[in-house]
């Protein structure tokens, strides 16, 4: 078998791409074009089409493939050529961001050939939008308080829709964030600021949307995201001076109340095992998690 030849997403890819995701309805963060144009930049990931099937690859890994995205008769072929063109290369078929249902789908189709390991610091918080926007309850108790802490601190607040009007504070905001919190000193937060500012130039041309957190006309905090499934809208990026107390938990909610409410999910992404992000994320009460894993031969 040849080589198969991958390619770096670029933005007239979007079209292409979004179809085969359209074709294979998924919550987890990883199944948007945003995500994969924006991280490919980093993490070195390119993609090709095979058998009717969206293939992924990241270079730095040994032989292994995100889980095909597509038609289902057309994902098993896919699989079958994977596997006939991993051992030709000395491989077992390696597959990564394998989600639950994607096993399943394996296993019905291989019953007991394949193993997964789900890696917990991948996993995504998904929230019932309802209840990151009234935060109910005795268990958001505390949210509620910070919320209306920030509120009285900051009477003078406002919130909008990200726009053309105000992208280039947004970005003049994150550039003044970058060197409050030590970016140049840590790869992966300067990876992480570059796909955010990177997101902001083009949020136009990725299709998001996004949200701003004014105080006496100031941005203060900003999220960006975008709709991955019929139920679930997807939160990429959330950026809030922390010197400010309530920033973070006021955009989540605005940016929630304005603009998420079409759907019931809210997707909030991993903690790559950041023990400050984690216990922040569990605090907020996922309804359920979106677990991804490898999955390898037994």
């Amino acid at each position: 078998m040849d080589e198969i030849k991958f390619k770096r997403p670029e933005l007239e890819d979007r079209e292409i791409i979004s179809s085969y995701f359209a074709k294979a309805p998924s919550r987890s963060c990883e199944r948007t074009f945003a995500n994969v144009y924006l991280w490919s930049r980093h993490y070195h990931v390119k993609y090709a089409v095979i058998e009717d099937a969206l293939i992924f690859q990241d270079d730095e890994v040994d032989l292994a493939f995100a889980y095909p995205a597509g038609e289902p008769q057309c994902v098993k072929n896919a699989l079958e050529f994977l596997t006939k063109y991993s051992q030709e290369r000395g491989y077992p078929l390696k597959l990564y961001n394998v989600t639950q249902e994607n096993f399943a789908q394996l296993e019905a189709w291989y019953p007991g050939e394949f193993q997964v390991e789900y890696i917990r610091d991948a996993a995504d918080y998904v929230y019932e939008s309802e209840k990151l926007a009234t935060l109910p309850g005795k268990k958001l108790h505390s949210k509620r308080n910070h919320i209306n802490k920030f509120k009285s601190l900051y009477p003078n607040w406002s919130y909008e829709s990200l726009s053309e009007a105000n992208q280039e504070e947004c970005f003049q905001m994150a550039l003044k964030w970058r060197n409050q919190n030590g970016c140049d000193e840590d790869p992966e937060k300067n990876a992480e600021m570059c796909v955010t500012l990177n997101s902001l130039r083009l949020y136009k041309e990725l299709g998001q949307t996004g949200g701003v957190l004014r105080i006496d006309d100031k941005i203060a905090a900003f999220a960006i995201g975008e709709p991955i499934s019929e139920d679930t809208f997807v939160v990429h990026i959330e950026k809030a001076f922390p010197h400010i107390d309530g920033a973070y938990p006021m955009i989540n909610q605005q940016f929630v109340l304005h603009e998420c409410m079409d759907y019931k999910y809210v997707n909030r992404e991993e903690d790559t095992g950041a023990e400050g992000l984690r216990k922040a994320k569990m605090s907020y009460r996922p309804a359920f998690m979106v677990e991804k894993g490898i999955v390898t031969k037994k």
